[in-house]
């Protein structure tokens, strides 16, 4: 029997997600049911755009706008300028739309992008605007992750230089919005007094920009110098937090929140292996515990090096000797505004630049200088500043004065151990870099300090003194130089160069032949593995005769027989009656020979025809290690002098970098190593009160749980514990072994009443 159908329009005009379905499924069939509410959507949104804080219709705009974005891609001739009526919604009324109508009109703008309705550019230059705007920290997290993962994805299998560019360009455009107000300051009546309605939104214009630009070099998305002249302009920004997050991106030290947020997101390990150890053995068990150690690994990698500075951002700079120059002016000119914190962070990033670039900014070192006491708070990252700035092109007659003033201030016997620690090592690294700043008489003055009880102390005048016994031992006095300085001396070598000049450039690579014999010897393997097939050249020529057709004249030499023979009339002939002498004399001959013909330097195939890698390095290192070895151990060199070339190259193998102007200090490079203070009875009893914080009482919980009223077990419980060793010995043991049977009965007998008593 047929079934009664209803009219079409009857259910379709309210019944919103079953119209979306048939659009779908049949777009030209359904065109008119759509238009209906395309044009229901248009009344709504000109009362929208009159009245934009409309609440009544705000439920069925919603669905509507919704509805459009599903099937916009079936009609996309009605529907071309529906993005651009949510743009101009969000943009121009973003502030008057209640929170669920923005979280709405955003979704669909981002489903109008994941469709292929608009374009990257189009979705990131809607909602690179709200960022600053929006309030609530949900969608906020929502517009930053969108955004990130649009560009993520464009750039996942080709760089798409034409979107990074229009990007970068919204990027620098918001950070140079606010760059004409007046500096913010963070300290004193001013913090109040500076920044307006308009200097607040530029300035979270510019927070923002700065940090989804730090969060694309992070996850290795952008690595381009236009990217770091994005954030090396913050570092110039009126509005101090602007500035603070550029400078911490330079420094390195920008992920250090985030590191400590994901480590409490790490279960416990230990209380995890624990339970897979005494439960049950089971493979899902094993698998998070897998999961979890690959997870705390890895968190440890990422906080292993987070004190390390953005070395090659750095590197990225354009124009380090402008930028240089730019911070010390902000550090001169708003000295009075800004807190010790902000201007120790730019003292750290000129003296990092300064030092990567080699670059020459004096009056860094008179505005440092004033900093340069015992008592000023947080001296020691002052120290690693000031430290970190010098090179070897830095004028010694500038430091020469910082020098002084750091050991009038720091080494002398009216301060700590500690301090005079600090100071000496701080020295020592200045002069590390700049050994010409030093006087002769301050030098000396310095390392008396060798014989100092503290351990501190002692350790940081050797290591002055070592110095210059390997830079400059002309410097010191006489007892003072050691063999290598007196040696050094007296053959009149020296591994100081003048003031202006550098090193001659590496004609090559040291040691480079062991790694090519180190191949040679892998590829001879492979091929004794694999046959005669990969056999060289020579080999294959082995056992055939070569016909030499250099020159007529030796085809004719040859063939008539004649050898040319050098004439010997200039020569005496010497007889002699005894053979040794003879052997003696030749192998004297022999040698006199191969030390008078100049030894060609041989030219490795390997450096013209192979890319070296780190790993490469590193195999060249061990491999110069076991060298040196070997010749120690065979007695080819002097024991002193293979012991300095093994200590060379296990130091050169533990550093990072063999490159001593890049290896960036610490404070705990300054401070040294430092013995732990006795603690006395207050600091004692504050740590022990402190362990006790947090869990229950103290003592035994032994038989106190399953009681109501907690005690502790009784004597018979305790007497069933005990070893049996003990108990064997006891007068009750000795005299239930002596008792008689009639003795036994009573005994059961008064046990079996007494149990009768307790049961009733």
């Amino acid at each position: 029997m047929d079934r009664q159908r209803q009219p079409r329009g009857a259910f379709l005009a309210s019944n919103i997600p079953q119209l979306q379905n048939l659009i779908k499924r049949d777009p030209p069939a359904y065109k008119d049911e759509f238009l209906q509410q395309w044009n229901h959507y248009e009344s709504l949104r000109l009362l929208y755009q009159a009245k934009p804080d409309d609440t009544d219709n705000a439920d069925r705009f919603k669905e509507l706008v919704t509805f459009i974005s599903q099937v916009s891609q079936c009609y996309p001739e009605e529907t071309k300028e529906f993005p651009r009526h949510l743009e101009t919604i969000l943009l121009e009324s973003y502030g008057m739309l209640s929170q669920d109508t923005r979280k709405s009109l955003v979704h669909n703008l981002v489903l109008l992008r994941n469709k292929g309705v608009i374009t990257s550019f189009e979705l990131l230059k809607t909602l690179f605007p709200l960022l600053p705007r929006t309030t609530s920290s949900h969608l906020r997290a929502f517009i930053r992750k969108t955004i990130l993962t649009d560009i993520k994805t464009a750039n996942q299998r080709t760089k798409n230089h034409k979107l990074n560019r229009v990007v970068q360009a919204m990027l620098f455009g918001m950070v140079e919005r606010g760059m004409d107000a007046e500096v913010e300051a963070d300290k004193g009546k001013r913090r109040a007094d500076v920044g307006g309605e308009g200097q607040k939104r530029a300035g979270g214009e510019a927070l923002w920009a700065i940090m989804l630009t730090k969060e694309l070099w992070k996850k290795g998305i952008w690595n381009d110098a236009k990217t770091v002249s994005i954030v090396a302009l913050g570092c110039f920004h009126p509005i101090t937090k602007v500035q603070s997050a550029s400078l911490h991106f330079f420094l390195g030290s920008d992920d250090v929140e985030e590191d400590s947020d994901e480590e409490d997101d790490i279960p416990d390990l230990k209380g995890m292996q624990h339970k897979q150890q005494v439960g049950k053995k089971t493979k899902s068990m094993d698998r998070k515990v897998e999961r979890t150690l690959k997870a705390k690994k890895k968190a440890e990698k990422g906080r292993k090096d987070h004190h390390q500075p953005n070395f090659p951002a750095l590197q990225l700079l354009h124009d380090p000797q402008s930028f240089a120059e730019k911070l010390n002016d902000s550090l001169h000119r708003y000295d009075k505004r800004f807190s010790l914190d902000h201007k120790i962070l730019i003292m750290q990033l000129l003296g990092r630049v300064t030092g990567t670039h080699k670059l020459c900014v004096l009056s860094f070192y008179t505005y440092i200088v004033k900093y340069l006491t015992y008592h000023q708070l947080k001296v020691t990252s002052i120290l690693v500043s000031l430290a970190q700035s010098v090179h070897d092109l830095t004028p010694p007659d500038v430091l020469t004065p910082v020098i002084r003033k750091l050991a009038h201030e720091f080494v002398h016997p009216g301060v700590g151990s500690e301090v005079v620690a600090a100071g000496l090592n701080s020295i020592r690294e200045i002069c590390r870099r700049q050994p010409w700043c030093m006087e002769e008489d301050l030098l000396g003055d310095l390392i008396e300090y060798k014989k100092s009880k503290d351990k501190g102390v002692m350790n940081a005048a050797r290591s002055l003194l070592m110095l210059y016994r390997d830079v400059n031992p002309g410097m010191l006095k006489r007892r003072e130089r050691g063999k290598s300085g007196t040696i050094q001396i007296s053959e009149g070598k020296t591994n100081l160069l003048p003031y202006g000049y550098t090193e001659k450039p590496a004609a090559g690579v040291a040691g480079l032949e062991l790694l090519e014999e180190h191949f040679s010897r892998l590829r001879a393997e492979e091929g004794a593995e694999g046959g005669e097939d990969n056999m060289d050249e020579e080999d294959e020529w082995a056992g055939w005769e070569v016909d030499s057709s250099d020159s007529d004249s030796d085809s004719d030499s040859s063939s008539s027989g004649w050898i040319s023979v050098s004439s010997d009339s200039n020569e005496d002939i010497h007889i002699s009656d005894s053979e040794d002498e003879g052997e003696k004399r030749a192998r004297a001959a022999k040698e006199s020979d191969v030390l008078a013909e100049p030894k060609e330097e041989k030219i490795s195939i390997l450096a013209t025809t192979k890319i070296l890698t780190p790993a490469d390095f590193s195999l060249l290192n061990d491999l110069q290690l076991k060298a040196a070895e070997e010749e120690a151990k065979h007695g080819t060199t002097t024991s002193s002098s293979s012991k300095r070339k093994i200590s060379e190259l296990t130091s050169k193998h533990k550093s990072s970098s063999a490159n001593d102007d890049t290896t960036f200090l610490n404070e705990g490079d300054l401070l040294g190593p430092r013995k732990k203070p006795k603690s006395d009875y207050e600091s004692r009893m504050a740590s022990i009160q402190a362990g006790r914080e947090g869990r229950e009482k103290f003592g035994s919980h032994k038989g106190k749980k399953r009681k109501e009223v907690p005690s502790s077990t009784t004597n018979r419980e305790k007497q069933k514990s005990k070893p049996f060793m003990m108990v064997l010995s006891s007068a009750s043991v000795r005299s239930k072994k002596n008792m008689s049977l009639r003795e036994k009965q009573k005994r059961l007998r008064q046990h079996i009443d007494r149990a009768k008593k307790s049961y009733k």
